[in-house]
């Protein structure tokens, strides 16, 4: 883990929050400089004898949510008459770490590649023919790809940006990389026209989901180990530096950005102490669990999303036409919020 203290102020209030929060199915507090809703009118989209749709995008034609599953498929919803259809890519195998286990997903829009940042495989990418995904990248200087895990692309570009979350733990022993504090991950970016894989930064604590900005100056990644959001510059006097954008409540994964230019952060878990042992949770009311928080462009917190269900696992909350979905690393459903 970095040398970088974990702290929480700009938090400490969504704690509090949690512990008074009325239960209904929207609140928010003028006394607060975000919204606090609390998610009890929900839709599950069941997935059928498979689980853990990670990632949820959508194509250039509105089309979607795609999502990759356990079993190394990537399904495309097709509305509640036909539910989940094979898109792309392989399956049926039992083993994900012979399959592949599809965790980030995005499109470019303008060629229709899905790229896809397999835990196992590596960065794959399926033409826009659809079909099976083929590996584009395995490793970058001399060090394989241990466990890829989130993408974006710049749909000016075409560059192709994701995370290695650590050379030391694959997707099965991701607890051991935040318990440990290892500190192998790499954010790295991959040039479609010269073929080649760049580590823009190393070193870093279980780096996660990642997302560029509006106006692709900059890209936030989550480091799941120190429970923070980076942000790095891409362009600019600042270009390859970083700074801290956001410390979190719990334990980040993927990152989508809204068609405003604002954050949606997964929150998998919350946080827990060095020994393990406490968890924020009140002994006189109902846990609410954080699922997703909303920052702004400059990294202000501007929404808490909660949920009552405490077995739901988020992985990603990507809001699209003014419904929020969610997807989760383990749950065998999707979860779906409209406004």
């Amino acid at each position: 883990m970095d040398d970088a203290s974990i702290t929480l102020p700009i938090f400490s209030s969504v704690i509090l929050l949690l512990f008074y929060l009325p239960s209904s199915s929207s609140s928010s507090s003028s006394s607060y400089p975000y919204e606090v809703k609390c998610m009890l009118q929900i839709e599950r989209l069941e997935l059928t004898a498979t689980v853990g749709p990670e990632s949820l995008i959508f194509d250039h034609l509105g089309r979607g949510p795609y999502t990759g599953v356990s079993d190394g498929r990537i399904l495309l919803w097709h509305g509640h008459s036909q539910g989940w259809n094979r898109a792309c890519y392989g399956g049926g195998v039992v083993e994900e770490s012979e399959c592949g286990r599809p965790l980030g997903l995005q499109f470019h829009w303008a060629t229709g590649v899905l790229y896809v940042a397999d835990a196992y495989l590596g960065l794959l990418a399926v033409g826009a023919e659809g079909g099976v995904a083929r590996r584009i990248a395995d490793g970058a200087d001399g060090v394989p790809f241990n466990f890829t895990n989130g993408v974006d692309v710049d749909q000016s570009t075409g560059e192709v940006y994701f995370t290695d979350s650590s050379t030391q733990y694959q997707r099965p022993d991701y607890l051991l990389c935040v318990l440990t504090g290892d500190s192998t991950g790499r954010l790295l970016k991959y040039d479609p026209i010269r073929k080649n894989v760049v580590v823009l930064k190393d070193s870093l604590p279980f780096p996660n989901g990642v997302a560029l900005s509006d106006d692709n100056t900059f890209l936030v990644y989550a480091e799941t180990g120190s429970c923070r959001i980076i942000k790095y510059w891409l362009r600019g006097p600042m270009a390859g530096a970083t700074t801290v954008f956001a410390d979190l409540p719990g334990y980040p994964d993927n990152i989508r950005r809204n068609s405003r230019g604002e954050f949606w952060v997964a929150i998998n878990r919350e946080k827990i102490d060095l020994n393990h042992q406490v968890y924020f949770k009140t002994t006189t009311q109902t846990v609410k669990q954080i699922m997703a928080i909303k920052l702004s462009r400059e990294g202000k917190l501007l929404e808490v999303l909660l949920n009552e269900d405490d077995t739901f696992v988020a992985s990603e909350a990507n809001e699209h036409n003014g419904t929020i979905w969610i997807g989760s690393v383990e749950n065998p459903y999707v979860q779906v919020y409209k406004f």
